[in-house]
């Protein structure tokens, strides 16, 4: 089966005859949509400029999706947060156990919601993207570095998140994981998220949504304690219109896993009527036998998937997180999307 769209992440946010060239390579390696990575500081210093790369990827021909990357730490992604930067501590997540405020902001933040959708509402206005996607949106974990990885204690139970629980309950939030609090995290995570996605679409309607969750059954993730990985419920929920599940991040993970995930995705977009997504890591680790990357992307295309992105532009080459032989990967990427595009 012949996959719909095709494309990579790219971090390039600075002057436009740049970008045009790097979405050439794209276009030259199978891409047919990129994925905006913007962080907080390119919202910030490079705003003038990121309609107009918009606008250049646009009239290539690719599609154009805007990621609101790592914003209050809230989000996946590297970057550093400006809003963490500058709000009050009660903003930010804090530990459950030890009543330590971490970097990351809380979902349930007046704050941080108000600086999040404002972030969008602007976007929406002033870019002629294809649509918006929510990265990997998770409760930090209150270990040194702050974490995707489990622990026993857990975020978020800040005094803002408590006064909304027992607003909600009436009774004091617990310091363990209760299946309450479970729903309560999940419940205050998704509001943040639906209300975004109602802001975007309210400003132009035919813009969509793609809910990027993280893999709960994958080893490196730990599930429930990140708080946002019901996949039933995010593949159900009408606010967002993409089913898309992130990367497999070890490098030599048996191909069965990659099946699994793209098989549950599929099965889990199809029964709510809605476009599927699977990511493949194309930075950081390598599989030792690089051409595995081409049977991952075309166990993809044979289980149905209809949109195949990758992380990242080139590899990751230049960057800390860059594949051993980014270039040889990125190649092979690009020789993989031809192939599964051409059915």
């Amino acid at each position: 089966m012949a996959v719909k769209e095709t494309g990579v992440s790219y971090y390039g946010m600075s002057y436009v005859e740049h970008a045009r060239k790097d979405f050439e390579e794209m276009k030259r390696h199978n891409c047919t949509a990129v994925l905006l990575a913007l962080t907080e500081f390119d919202l910030f210093f490079w705003k003038p400029n990121i309609p107009k790369i918009v606008d250049e990827a646009k009239k290539l021909g690719l599609k154009v999706y805007l990621n609101t990357w790592g914003i209050g730490k809230f989000f996946g992604g590297e970057p550093p947060s400006i809003f963490l930067q500058e709000c009050s501590i009660y903003d930010k997540q804090w530990a459950a156990i030890t009543g330590e405020p971490i970097a990351a902001a809380s979902p349930s933040s007046t704050a941080f919601k108000e600086y999040f959708w404002g972030i969008l509402e602007n976007l929406a206005r002033t870019c002629d993207a294809d649509g918006f996607f929510w990265d990997e949106p998770h409760y930090a974990m209150p270990i040194y570095p702050v974490s995707y990885q489990s622990t026993t204690d857990f975020t978020c139970r800040s005094p803002i998140t408590q006064k909304i629980f027992m607003n909600k309950y009436g009774y004091e939030m617990p310091k363990t994981l209760t299946q309450t609090v479970l729903k309560f995290r999940f419940d205050q995570a998704n509001e943040i998220l639906m209300e975004g996605s109602r802001i975007v679409k309210s400003i132009n309607p035919k813009l969509t949504v793609t809910q990027c969750s993280l893999p709960a059954d994958n080893h490196f993730y730990a599930s429930y304690a990140r708080g946002f990985d019901d996949w039933e419920q995010i593949a159900f929920n009408p606010h967002y219109d993409v089913f898309s599940t992130s990367i497999l991040v070890e490098g030599n993970e048996p191909l069965v896993a990659h099946r699994n995930l793209a098989r549950k995705t599929v099965e889990l977009a199809r029964l709510n009527n809605k476009p599927s997504q699977r990511w493949i890591q194309s930075f950081f680790r390598s599989p030792d036998d690089l051409n595995t990357i081409k049977e991952i992307v075309k166990i993809y295309a044979t289980e149905g998937v209809d949109s195949i992105f990758s992380w990242t532009y080139r590899a990751g080459k230049g960057t800390f997180l860059s594949a051993p032989e980014p270039d040889k990967v990125w190649d092979i990427l690009g020789e993989a999307y031809g192939e599964v595009l051409a059915g």
